[in-house]
């Protein structure tokens, strides 16, 4: 067989079989070898995206470029499993070299990450493992036993072959491998069922429009889908579900809606916008039984209203920025108008909402104290208590990033201020932090580079939220904290697919305390390989800038210093804080010192030439006590962005 390389290992369909008899842990059937027979393979596979243990997102038709890809059902603390061990790694070593993948699928309901990746270490396998936690995935593919392997040519998407690992399925592997034609066949297998309680077509036609269906559009959906607002269509009567539901078919199988990036394994956070596993279940297996209206009323129509044209009500002051013109095409220079606050006497700000004219034309604002917005994010509102201060007369200064779609148009944003009342001030001064890492260099024709960033908090504070940005080349985004006196991060936000044209803030559900000393990690991966669609240009070497042609790796932070009112400001704090970020954007070993080594980036050639001056101590490291001088060149053009930027904050 030829060589061939495994690049990834999408997870493996555990979860079972059908629903009756008894289940046994780990999603197996006992004694439902005879229904788990009669299910067949899928002819073809459709789209999908999962997740796998290390909160990396897999979509399906992003391989498209392989010659072969290779799917096997996992499930944990299984025999079969350990009688598979050794033909899975055989089978990995002989893709090894090439771009065939190789993928692990586990559709057991509630297994957890740390399971699957105790399972894999005794196994030992080192592969990823797709988590189908709705089962959707294993129940379109027709999975039905432990270790049953799939092989699926991306040329057609046809499944060519379905059962174990053996002979068969390496013939069809380099056939494809080969560019020949193969013709699909199934081998029928001994190891234990699969429990897919859900499998029952017949039971989908009976699912309720009314009682289920239109409660779950109007809890997760029609927010944003409804007249005037974001969504491109409204959810307002059955006829127009029925008219999108392909498109909501698609958009949930491949998680690109509702669309919040937020790993759900990955701590939890306010208004958590991801479809839970039951609902998405459900509504899928509706929209395949054909929508059926069935009996009742139709809640959507009933209940259907415009979006309100300010989410948060009638703003205490509106901000109209001047209009301006945007070509239909071409680049757009970054524009900074300024706006003189109008009031008279100062006020604490509590939330902010912006409303672009044309959605279309604006991919970002930011602002130095009158709100944020990016695609997908157009209110803020601070968590309860905090606040920033807005000052009576102050300018408000404004970035602004148009982009230009195709058909020229003037742009005019709003911007809606909701105030403190006069009398009820809150306690608590909300701050404020970039972690900007202007030296990223992302090679060409590269598929998963990873940058890291991080800052170090002198004292006590509390993180309220994130928000992670980056361009077209961006995959993913995670930050972990590393607490004072230790080495290991540990993850407080996952965002597996980071997606472009959906950016917001995340705010936890429990804000994150940070002792003294503990540092904020960030990790981003971009993808700069000809399988991102996105990809303006994959043979060219990609660093920071402005234009989302080009890159960033930017984290805004909305936390408090525990121990600051309104009234006892800690800008000592503030400014120690910022000092750190200097280390932070070159330290990628995290060992709080740079090495010659780690210098790179538009900062390389100016520190490279003054090390000597720079390394006091003469000890070939700096660190943040000999990076003063440094410290107002980096911190100078950030402050500078920071103090414009509001994004949320």
């Amino acid at each position: 067989m030829q060589a061939r390389t495994l690049k990834l290992a999408l997870a493996s369909v555990c979860a079972a079989a059908i629903v009756a008899a008894g289940v046994t842990a780990y999603g197996q059937i006992s004694g439902a070898n005879m229904v788990a027979a009669t299910v067949k393979p899928a002819d073809r596979a459709d789209d999908f995206r999962l997740v796998d243990q290390n909160s990396r997102a897999h979509l399906l038709s992003y391989y498209k470029f392989a010659p072969a890809i290779v799917i096997v059902s996992h499930t944990v603390g299984s025999s079969d499993m350990n009688e598979a061990a050794l033909s899975i790694r055989n089978l990995a070593t002989s893709l090894n070299g090439s771009d065939a993948q190789l993928f692990l699928m586990n559709s057991t309901p509630g297994v957890t990450r740390e399971a699957i990746s105790a399972d894999m270490k005794a196994l030992n396998l080192d592969l990823p493992v797709l988590i189908d936690d709705t089962q959707l995935v294993g129940e379109s593919l027709g999975v039905s036993r432990v270790a049953q392997a799939m092989v699926i040519n991306p040329k057609t998407w046809k499944v060519v072959y379905s059962g174990p690992i053996g002979a068969k399925l390496n013939a069809a592997v380099v056939a494809l491998q080969a560019g020949k034609a193969v013709t699909a066949s199934h081998v029928d297998m001994t190891t234990a069922a699969l429990a897919f309680p859900n499998r029952d077509k017949a039971a989908h036609a009976k699912i309720s429009y009314e009682k289920e269906i239109a409660p779950i559009l109007a809890k997760n959906c029609v927010a944003c889908h409804s007249e005037g607002a974001i969504g491109p269509f409204a959810m307002d009567s059955y006829e127009k579900v029925k008219q999108w539901s392909g498109m909501i078919r698609e958009a949930i199988r491949t998680d690109r809606m509702p669309p919040y990036n937020a790993d759900p394994h990955v701590n939890a956070f306010a208004a958590d916008m991801n479809l839970k596993p039951k609902d998405a279940t459900t509504l899928i297996h509706w929209i395949e039984a054909a929508a059926p209206r069935g009996e009742g009323s139709d809640p959507l129509k009933i209940n259907a209203k415009a979006a309100p044209e300010w989410e948060l009500g009638q703003p205490d002051l509106i901000i109209e920025l001047p209009e301006y013109a945007i070509p239909a095409s071409g680049l757009v220079d970054y524009q900074n108008p300024e706006v003189k606050n109008p009031l008279t006497e100062g006020r604490w700000l509590r939330a902010a909402t912006v409303k672009p004219s044309d959605r279309k034309a604006v991919h970002h604002l930011l602002s130095n104290g009158a709100g944020g917005y990016a695609v997908g994010a157009e209110t803020t509102v601070y968590p309860k208590g905090t606040g920033t201060w807005v000052a009576p007369g102050q300018t408000f200064r404004f970035q602004m990033h148009y982009t230009p779609y195709g058909r020229a148009t003037v742009e005019k944003t709003r911007v809606g201020l909701y105030f403190y009342p006069k009398d009820a001030p809150p306690e608590i001064l909300r701050r404020s932090a970039v972690i900007a890492n202007a030296g990223i260099e992302i090679p060409p024709n590269t598929a998963r580079h990873e940058e890291v960033a991080y800052i170090t908090f002198p004292e006590k504070a509390t993180l309220f939220t994130v928000f992670p940005h980056a361009h077209y080349r961006g995959e993913s985004a995670a930050v972990s904290i590393i607490k004072p006196g230790s080495t290991k991060e540990e993850l407080i936000i996952s965002l597996p697919k980071y997606d472009f044209n959906w950016q917001r803030g995340y705010d936890f559900a429990t804000p994150v305390k940070l002792e003294p000393g503990t540092k904020l990690v960030t990790r981003y991966v971009y993808d700069n390989s000809k399988n991102n669609p996105a990809n303006p240009d994959p043979t060219i070497k990609v660093t920071w800038g402005e234009q989302s042609h080009e890159e960033m790796q930017y984290t805004a932070l909305g936390f408090r210093w525990d121990d600051e009112t309104v009234a006892n400001r800690k800008d000592d704090y503030q400014k120690r804080l910022e000092e750190s970020r200097s280390i932070g954007i070159m330290d990628t070993n995290l060992d709080d010192k740079v090495a010659k080594s780690e210098v790179r980036g538009r900062m390389a050639q100016m520190l490279l030439a003054n090390w000597d001056k720079v390394d006091t101590n003469k000890d070939g490291y700096l660190v943040t006590s000999e990076m003063t001088q440094i410290n107002a060149v980096i911190n100078g053009r950030i402050r500078e962005a920071q103090a414009q930027q509001s994004i949320g904050q």
